[in-house]
């Protein structure tokens, strides 16, 4: 009997499962068949499944409004929209139609703001969270929301001078200025340094609130704010954090009245994995519990949570399909397949930080499976798939090259932060082009549609962008 790569998979996983399954010899994709969008629209291509958007987005709400009930927690849960995850309109657009608030990194991020705001597809009631390094100028555009009458932005400071700035750009405004404070956490053992570079030292927040918070009249003192880079996860060093910013909130708390915010920063991590094994409900139901027996002890009223949700959000939505061009054998023990695209320039974090995303091929999992490395087209001898726990090699199906219907390889859940890394559309190594970006949505009657957001890059545009047009 034929030891099959579907033999392996059901070994090994629990499958089918959510967001995969095997249809006429090809998987699906949120129970949309890959076979007929690689007919329609050939390979490569990128695609966004939008309504798994709202399903994330109303996942993380009931978690929060479940533990609230259960521990009888009093404060607001508040879901933002991390935008620097990916910008596109129809991603932004797909979470605003869930009623979230936005959290921005940069000058631009207030552009885009004021775009959407422009269009009707926000109010001034939004609450937009200020986060990252605030140069002049995105203080300044923060300061123009503030005099347009936008009402609930809140700037959260990143270090000790950004305050100053604001005292004294809001001089001509007759309104006090939302501020948080940013906690700079510890970086995990493994990290090149001690203390993110990202906010204020713990020990320095009281002093910086009492000494020049306190008194000055120019703003509002509202939230506190940390950030754990891998995410919310159950360990001893995240959860090290959570409490060192708790601690630090309660002792705020009591100096401050009009501090009422808590905001735990980085979001739920997403499955990159078939086997991936993750209890959201345990986890908010303690973080929820935490804070709710803290504040109780103290006797401090609970704070909203804020969370600032961005792979979480979009991660799972996303996908890009290959077609293996060539498979080529360079020893004895080494076989690669050449996809027709480079991973250099369509998934940057996988080879560059060794993310990992679900890999899957999308066609002939009633083949034999074998051993081999993924590489990209382009020239650059790092171009290849090196995510996996121990060494690059992965398990796919073997194919002979006489074989009529071409291997298909799909990247999972690569929905935050690609495009924006590799530069969308831009000038990529090799001038290898970005490709087809496809579009799944809902009609108003709740059928599926697909389209084309842009087709793929041609060299024309690309000369334009190097002044040869």
């Amino acid at each position: 009997m034929k030891n099959t790569y579907l033999n392996l998979t059901e070994q090994s996983f629990e499958f089918p499962q959510n967001g995969f399954e095997l249809k006429n010899g090809f998987i699906t994709f949120h129970k949309v068949s890959l076979e007929k969008l690689i007919k329609k629209y050939g390979t490569p291509f990128r695609l966004f499944y939008l309504p798994n958007i709202a399903e994330k987005i109303k996942l993380a709400r009931n978690l929060f409004n479940q533990a609230f009930k259960k521990h009888k927690y009093l404060g607001k849960y508040q879901y933002c929209y991390c935008t620097k995850s990916n910008h596109f309109s129809h991603i932004i657009n797909a979470t605003l139609k869930e009623n979230v608030n936005l959290e921005t990194s940069s000058s631009f991020d207030i552009d885009l703001i004021l775009n959407l705001y422009k269009k009707d597809r926000v109010n001034k009631d939004l609450i937009i969270i200020c986060n990252g390094y605030k140069t002049l100028e995105y203080l300044e555009k923060i300061i123009a929301l503030y005099k347009m009458g936008f009402k609930n932005v809140i700037v959260i400071l990143d270090n000790k001078p950004e305050l100053e700035k604001l005292n004294q750009l809001s001089k001509n405004i007759n309104k006090k200025i939302k501020i948080g404070i940013r906690m700079a956490i510890n970086e995990e053992a493994q990290s090149s340094y001690y203390t993110s570079r990202m906010g204020i030292r713990n020990t320095e927040i009281v002093d910086f609130y009492n000494e020049q918070i306190k008194s000055n009249t120019a703003v509002e003192f509202k939230m506190l704010h940390f950030y754990v880079d891998s995410g919310i996860k159950d360990s001893l060093y995240f959860w090290s954090q959570f409490k060192k910013a708790l601690n630090l909130y309660l002792e705020l708390k009591k100096e401050c009245k009009t501090l009422n915010s808590f905001n735990i920063g980085g979001g739920f991590p997403i499955r990159n994995n078939l086997g991936f094994n993750y209890d959201y409900t345990q986890i908010t139901e303690k973080i929820v519990n935490i804070i709710s027996e803290n504040c109780d002890a103290e006797n401090i009223s609970h704070p909203d949570i804020y969370t600032e949700f961005g792979k979480f959000t979009v991660g799972e939505s996303g996908a890009i399909i290959f077609e293996v061009l060539e498979q080529k054998k360079q020893n004895d023990s080494e076989s690669w397949y050449l996809i027709n695209n480079s991973l250099i320039n369509t998934i940057p974090d996988a080879w560059s930080i060794k993310e990992k995303f679900i890999l899957l091929p999308v066609n002939k999992w009633n083949n034999e499976y074998k051993k081999v490395n993924i590489g990209g087209i382009s020239c650059d001898q790092a171009d290849y798939y090196n995510s996996e726990d121990f060494n690059q090699e992965v398990l796919l199906p073997d194919f002979k090259e006489n074989e009529k219907e071409p291997l298909y390889l799909g990247f999972f859940h690569t929905g935050a932060y690609q495009d924006a890394i590799s530069g969308y559309g831009g000038i990529k190594h090799c001038l290898i082009p970005s490709p087809k970006h496809v579009i799944i949505d809902k009609n108003e009657d709740g059928n599926l549609i697909d389209y084309v957001y842009r087709n793929e890059q041609t060299a024309e545009e690309m000369f334009k962008i190097l002044g040869y047009k």
